[in-house]
């Protein structure tokens, strides 16, 4: 298997190419719309083709390359059916299966960060977007979000697989690039260590979380697949 992580340094935003080295047909889970000219660039020098753009969920932060990628390759947009982006070309739900070249994607339901989020398990890793992170997981205060339905997403779909599963997650902002299942069930400051379901609810009620940013730009933007609309004037 042809794998490549990207971060994107303004948002903390990790991409991840996955290709079939027999067939030369690939993936990018969770792209951002200013490095579109990055992952062609690479594609090209790696003779792949991109067949999907797989989205994790709606995102808040950024704006995904989806669209952009769609226009110049052709490729397929792939998100959840209830994330709100009825602009993709894929709509999945849990249990579903991506088939590219000798890749088998499983698509895992995990919401809780918002309603339409999905992990992507690929052989030896889970690509958990904004529902687990390294040391962490995603804010349950706007979107859909609800810490009791992230709870048991994360101990459903993630902390049932085994310890040395990979975790490639969408985002980190203390210089971490993965983790493993096993690390994340017993040293997870929000989830780890058995903590239960009523602890952790307590804990995501209490955080004192900023605005997003980039929300007002990002958030239109990707359940149009990434079209950013024009502001329109008083």
């Amino acid at each position: 298997m042809i794998f490549k992580q990207y971060f994107e340094p303004t948002t903390s935003t990790f991409t991840y190419l996955l290709g079939c080295e027999q067939t030369k047909q690939a993936v990018l889970i969770d792209t951002v719309e200013s490095d579109v000219a990055h992952y062609i660039n690479d594609l090209e020098a790696l003779s792949l083709t991109l067949i999907y753009t797989l989205e994790t969920h709606v995102h808040a932060d950024h704006v995904t390359g989806a669209d952009a990628l769609r226009q110049r390759l052709a490729s397929q947009s792939v998100v959840h059916r209830d994330a709100g982006a009825l602009c993709g070309d894929v709509l999945v739900t849990d249990g579903d299966h991506l088939r590219v070249g000798s890749l088998d994607i499983e698509v895992r339901y995990t919401p809780g960060h918002t309603n339409g989020c999905i992990s992507y398990l690929m052989g030896d890793r889970i690509f958990t977007g904004d529902a687990l992170l390294i040391g962490g997981c995603g804010r349950t205060d706007f979107q859909g979000g609800n810490a009791g339905q992230l709870y048991d997403s994360i101990h459903r779909k993630i902390f049932s697989l085994p310890d040395e599963v990979k975790v490639y997650p969408g985002h980190d902002y203390n210089g971490n690039t993965q983790s493993t299942v096993g690390e994340e069930r017993k040293n997870n400051p929000r989830l780890g260590n058995n903590i239960s379901r009523e602890a952790f609810i307590q804990l995501m009620s209490q955080l004192k979380l900023a605005y997003p940013k980039y929300i007002d730009i990002a958030l239109p933007a990707n359940q149009a697949c990434g079209k950013i609309m024009p502001i329109q004037s008083a």
